[in-house]
């Protein structure tokens, strides 16, 4: 029962970490393009991030993302050790990626450590490969429906506003995004705070205390959502940079465009069941915007480093994992 306990903590610590390290997806352009101060931003999206339990549970009726990040190992390979394993080593990446500035997925942190420490544990037969396959498969498909869709809105709007003043059109996007924010916090709650309570629900299941994520008691949800808006609240100055001005300058126009675009895409991957990095989604989106403007207006080499960390973010977790699942059992954890 103390191991148990042990994870929850660091589950909520996670989803915590998780929030203030993707703070930057919901806040960025919003910031960059001067909508809002980054302390009224953080508030905003941290409503947002919690206010989606409710969508997910009065709404949609059900934690699908939970149940799939349930589903990452085999249920008869699932125990204690291995889900604390994942969760330290999840914590130690983003912790990392976060000082370095770079705009890692938090999703793919969590599942990589997940299915290493089990791989480690168990062998390779251990995980379900095609759960991992599909969430592997949005590494390239989130940002890429992101790209295109901010890219569609982006070309539609313009040609929409075409002949408005261009000083009349600024102000009603600048108020226009803070929907487009508040829609995309809307999704990066959905999405993110569901993973972290598949992993507890994992955990529950593998104590005997319940027999799918969707019997998991209220307690759980809300500590996960709650968790994750207060950490949006803490910030992550270091990567709202990165995301708000390096990879192209963003205008509140284009920040509605891309915000619209990251939402529905996320919208579609709850839909799906299918967990997503917001980090991904949010870039492709943004990319998505200043291809329109013109190629040369994205800074391609920033997107090429972001590209590196995404691809190496599942096998550095499922290494790091297997490393302190090796040290814990040796220990006699």
């Amino acid at each position: 029962m103390t191991l148990f306990i042990i994870i929850i903590v660091l589950a909520i610590i996670f989803d915590f970490i998780n929030g203030f390290h993707d703070a930057a997806n919901s806040i960025s352009t919003i910031v960059s393009s001067r909508v809002l101060t980054p302390f009224q931003a953080v508030l905003w999206a941290a409503t947002f991030n919690f206010a989606a339990f409710f969508i997910a549970k009065y709404i949609i009726g059900e934690f699908g993302i939970a149940s799939t990040v349930s589903k990452v190992v085999l249920e008869d390979f699932i125990s204690l050790p291995i889900i604390l394993s994942g969760l330290i080593a999840a914590i130690i990446w983003n912790l990392l990626t976060w000082r370095l500035g770079i705009p890692s997925s938090s999703s793919h942190t969590l599942i990589g450590g997940f299915a290493g420490a089990a791989i480690c544990a168990g062998g390779f037969h251990s995980i379900h490969a095609g759960v991992i396959l599909k969430i592997v498969s949005f590494i390239i498909l989130a940002p890429l429906i992101g790209l295109v869709m901010s890219s569609v809105i982006t070309i539609g709007v313009l040609w929409a506003f075409r002949k408005t003043n261009a000083n009349k059109s600024e102000k009603r996007f600048r108020k226009l995004q803070l929907l487009s924010s508040g829609l995309f916090s809307l999704g990066h709650g959905l999405n993110d705070s569901q993973k972290v309570m598949g992993i507890i629900a994992t955990a529950m299941i593998a104590m005997g205390m319940i027999e799918s994520v969707n019997k998991v008691p209220d307690w759980v949800p809300i500590s996960c959502f709650g968790a994750i808006g207060l950490g949006t609240m803490m910030g992550g100055w270091r990567i709202v940079k990165t995301m708000g001005t390096k990879i192209t300058k963003v205008t509140p126009l284009e920040g509605v465009c891309a915000e619209t675009a990251g939402a529905l895409t996320l919208f579609l991957t709850e839909i799906w069941k299918i967990p997503v990095s917001t980090t991904h989604t949010i870039t492709g989106s943004i990319m998505g915007v200043g291809a329109v403007k013109r190629l040369s207006a994205v800074r391609w080499n920033v997107t090429i480093n972001l590209l590196w960390a995404w691809i190496l973010t599942i096998p550095v977790s499922a290494v790091l994992a297997a490393i302190i699942y090796v040290i814990a059992h040796s220990i006699g954890i």
